[in-house]
């Protein structure tokens, strides 16, 4: 599989925070802003830094931008600028479109102009900050919706000795292992045959009641 590119267009601190953590995953990643300053703090960490205006369809076309797996639109404080530029990469064919939402109304809007995940960074951020000061088995949590949740949580002791299918874990506890961390290894959509060992951190995904009750164990 080729390793998927990124695009992240908007680089406050939001942007330029993605843009060093996916640098650190080792991905290819364009960093874009209008800003000279924001382009060159993003420099040494995106394979290509430019400035430039993501609400011109011709310099979006000039910059390939259709090429990308996923382009990320973290524009913040310009709502407009925002909008039309998922506008503008949705109308080009670009196949995951994420975009930051200021707040619940433009959102909703985000999600009428057909973008792919809309995401609301300082809501997730309270909600992980939340759940692990309140559960203490719970390592990360990225709120999808309303109804779904992606959990890292410390492996419940037991599961540990046994495989996935052992533990029944999609049946049992209603949920799917999305990925296992294992020390620097990361197994990404682990068989079913997958033993879980008593160090690793599970990813699951799944309905928040059932994550609450699992994250419990």
């Amino acid at each position: 599989m080729k390793n998927m590119q990124f695009a992240i267009i908007g680089l406050g601190r939001f942007g330029l925070s993605l843009v060093k953590e996916l640098h650190r995953m080792g991905l290819d990643i364009l960093a874009v802003d209008l800003d000279k300053n924001k382009v060159n703090l993003a420099r040494d960490y995106a394979t290509y830094a430019v400035e430039a205006d993501s609400t011109d369809e011709q310099v979006l076309k000039t910059l390939g931008i259709r090429n990308f797996d996923v382009v990320v639109v973290a524009i913040g404080e310009n709502v407009q600028s925002n909008i039309l530029t998922v506008i503008l990469l949705k109308d080009m064919g670009v196949p995951m479109v994420v975009a930051k939402a200021q707040n619940h109304l433009h959102g909703r809007v985000l999600e009428k102009i057909g973008t792919d995940l809309v995401i609301y960074p300082e809501r997730d951020m309270a909600i992980r900050v939340a759940h692990s000061l309140v559960t203490k088995s719970v390592l990360d949590h990225i709120n999808l919706s309303s109804e779904y949740s992606i959990l890292e949580i410390i492996t419940p002791n037991l599961f540990v000795g046994k495989t996935i299918r052992e533990n029944n874990i999609r049946k049992k506890h209603q949920v799917s292992v999305i990925a296992i961390k294992r020390g620097e290894e990361i197994i990404v959509n682990p068989t079913p045959e997958e033993t879980i060992l008593a160090k690793d951190i599970l990813v699951v995904l799944g309905k928040n009641n059932y994550l609450d009750k699992l994250s419990d164990m």
